[in-house]
């Protein structure tokens, strides 16, 4: 083949790739997620998301590759405004390649052909991603939060997007259960605020109530010193009640989804909530110890709740959506499009063959393996590779 004729093939198969129709320049919303895209999303997400991967193979193929896909690239629009050196490029850079997904010239980056694929599919509203991105614009800009609806606000944009968008890709568009959906992301979100107070500290970052942060007599530019232990320690306290409340709103909205959806969501749920028992466990340390479950903590998790009946309380589903995730309920429910979609059918390529199948297998083994040897470092007291937190015995 010359050489003309190879660079014509990778152009064709870049546009194939990207959903792009050269014949009439316009989308093609039945081109599907390749499974060359979604094997490097979820090379993306292995040194990290460890609760969503354990979660998401609980869930249906389908709803677990979207959300995979979905996943990687919040991820890496993440790391790119939270580590790079130059924020506003950096954000400047996760918008182009959201208007791109958006648009229809071909696309370059797996994560962003993933992505596209995901928003054909389901008819992902551009607001939901936008909103994401408004949140990653509060961090670039180190804004700190007078209140805790102000701090509920940044969790709806940074995380409330993400169950908003989660509760589509299970086909549910209802305002009771994606109103539940948006509170279970920021309850999360909250849980992570409490759990990298000291990480966020060190960085001149502070994610806590700044009222309820004065009325415990500690000073934000403070935290690190042993004199605000006290006092934060009531601070953490609260901000893990409020979580648990949203948690236990969360549970009527997760009893709502498909029934093949639930177990998935409610132990990525208890595998989050959980951090916060690990906090407490700690007497609420965040600033030496930064909690995380460790893996027998995971499957004991899984054990506690595999069969757990789902229940719905009546008083907390018809709740209405909080004043700080209303404008993601509204996005989901006014975008909702005239045909039902067919979640489970038509957004991935032909299944693997049955060697990719056994590939995936030993590399999940390989991973459980790693957390084994980790937790066994963890139990001698050395420190893994990597990790910067403090191990307690």
């Amino acid at each position: 083949m010359s050489v003309s004729n190879t660079e014509h093939g990778i152009a064709k198969a870049s546009q194939v790739n990207s959903g792009y129709n050269t014949a009439n320049n316009t989308l093609d919303a039945s081109i599907p997620l390749s499974n060359t895209d979604l094997h490097h999303c979820r090379r993306a997400l292995n040194n990290g998301s460890k609760s969503f991967l354990a979660a998401s193979h609980l869930l249906p193929a389908q709803v677990r590759n979207a959300a995979t896909a979905l996943y990687a690239f919040c991820r890496e629009a993440d790391d790119l405004v939270d580590h790079g050196t130059d924020q506003p490029l950096a954000l400047q850079m996760v918008q182009a390649r959201i208007e791109r997904v958006f648009g229809h010239e071909p696309l370059i980056e797996p994560s962003d052909r993933a992505l596209r694929a995901v928003v054909k599919h389901y008819d992902l509203p551009r607001s939901l991603l936008d909103a994401l991105v408004e949140g990653f614009c509060w961090d670039a800009d180190s804004r700190t939060y007078a209140n805790l609806s102000e701090v509920e606000s940044y969790g709806a944009r940074v995380a409330g997007t993400v169950g908003a968008m989660m509760a589509i890709l299970m086909g549910i568009r209802d305002k009771q259960t994606v109103a539940r959906a948006c509170d279970l992301g920021v309850a999360m979100q909250l849980t992570n605020i409490c759990r990298d107070v000291g990480e966020d500290a060190r960085s001149g970052r502070c994610y806590l109530p700044l009222d309820w942060l004065a009325e415990a007599g500690v000073s934000p530019d403070q935290l690190l010193e042993p004199q605000s232990a006290n006092g934060l320690q009531l601070v953490i306290m609260r901000d893990l009640h409020r979580a648990a409340q949203l948690y236990s709103q969360a549970d009527s909205g997760i009893a709502m989804l498909p029934r093949d959806c639930r177990r998935g969501i409610r132990m990525a749920r208890h595998l989050y909530a959980n951090i916060g028992h690990e906090i407490a466990r700690a007497n609420y340390d965040v600033i030496d110890y930064r909690a995380f479950v460790p893996l027998t903590g995971k499957l004991a998790l899984i054990a506690r709740h595999w069969r757990a009946p789902s229940r719905v309380s009546e008083q907390h589903l018809l709740l209405p959506p909080s004043p700080e995730t209303a404008f993601l309920v509204d996005a989901v429910v006014e975008s909702a499009p005239a045909q039902p979609v067919r979640v489970y059918r038509g957004l991935v390529e032909q299944p693997t063959t049955t060697g990719d199948e056994m590939v995936a297998v030993l590399k999940i083994i390989d991973r459980l393996e790693h957390a084994s040897r980790h937790e066994l470092r963890a139990g001698s007291g050395k420190l893994p590779y990597g990790y910067t937190g403090v191990i307690r015995r």
